[in-house]
């Protein structure tokens, strides 16, 4: 199969009224998409991952309106919620309707619905009569794709087209916010942070886990991990005494190179950004793979903002 990358939206809705499959640009990451209520088109999303059906899929929406068609008993919180940052790196997980096949979330009874702030994508969504589910665009477990050569590097040939939106600006996938007992907790940490959560929502639970049976996306122990060995250190502890040769290192704003047994050196953000920092960790992650490094070290960011959601990643990719 050869893959057509390309911006030609009309193209691509073509492709999943026919059951395909198409890579779309989200301001997160890039998502692998198929027609969420069609069972058959969502199959082949976990082939071509090779994603365990244990892990639910979100489903991408065009905007606030369409929350009560693909949910119901909507809690008061989510309306607020969506309100404040839809479209936006928000995702919420609500009783699911009974348009939503079990493939997608899974076999649960609730589903994962966002609207993507991507304006190439939301163009999309209008004009298609159906919503898309759409985790990341790469092999399952893997770090995620943030540009469109990053999912040709890795479903090039497996899927029919790209939608090309250029690089991804938040960088980390969307914050999952669930509902227990009209409670809203987080199930995962993502490119909205906790403090803008807190603005609308004050009293939020923190449910982030590592569990082998997921609520949510994202919630599996190791995940968003290169397929060189992570390991998490104090870099300005470890180096630069002598290390074994050829280590690949991930640094928040300090640049390692040169030092004695580093290969290849990656700065998330010169500036101390997190933001920043979020926004280069997968394409880092991705180069540091590629290079001739036989172990990464990272090291963890300011727990601040979007810092929580990097830090997260990191956790699981060093898990595996």
């Amino acid at each position: 199969m050869q893959t057509i990358v390309s911006a030609d939206i009309n193209r691509a809705a073509s492709i999943l009224r026919e059951g395909g499959l198409v890579a779309i640009p989200t301001e997160t990451v890039y998502g692998l998409a198929a027609n969420a209520e069609s069972a058959e088109a969502v199959v082949q999303i976990f082939d071509v991952k090779q994603r365990p059906s244990f892990d639910p899929l979100i489903v991408h929406i065009s905007g606030r309106a369409e929350l009560d068609r693909y949910a119901h008993s909507v809690p008061e919180s989510a309306y607020r919620l969506a309100e404040a940052f839809w479209p936006g790196p928000l995702t919420l997980v609500l009783p699911r309707r009974d348009c939503i096949p079990d493939i997608v979330t899974s076999g649960l009874d609730t589903v994962g619905l966002r609207v993507p702030a991507h304006p190439m994508t939301l163009e999309l969504l209008r004009s298609l009569e159906f919503p898309l589910a759409a985790p990341s665009a790469n092999p399952f477990g893997y770090i995620s794709p943030t540009c469109p050569q990053h999912v040709m590097d890795q479903l090039g040939g497996k899927i029919p087209y790209i939608l090309d939106g250029g690089a991804c600006l938040v960088g980390v996938e969307s914050t999952i916010v669930g509902f227990e007992g009209g409670q809203p907790c987080i199930y995962r940490l993502g490119g909205l942070p906790i403090e803008k959560l807190q603005e609308v929502i004050p009293n939020l639970n923190l449910k982030i886990s590592q569990s082998s049976d997921p609520k949510a996306p994202g919630m599996l122990e190791s995940h968003y991990a290169p397929r060189k060995p992570l390991v998490l250190a104090k870099l300005s502890k470890l180096l630069p005494l002598p290390i074994e040769d050829r280590v690949g290192i991930l640094s928040f704003n300090t640049n390692w190179t040169g030092v004695h047994g580093v290969v290849h050196a990656e700065v998330l953000s010169p500036a101390a950004d997190v933001q920043e920092a979020a926004t280069n960790l997968f394409a880092a992650l991705r180069r540091l793979d590629a290079s001739a490094a036989e172990r990464i070290y990272a090291e963890l960011i300011p727990e601040v903002g979007v810092g929580r959601a990097v830090n997260d990643r990191l956790r699981r990719a060093s898990s595996s």
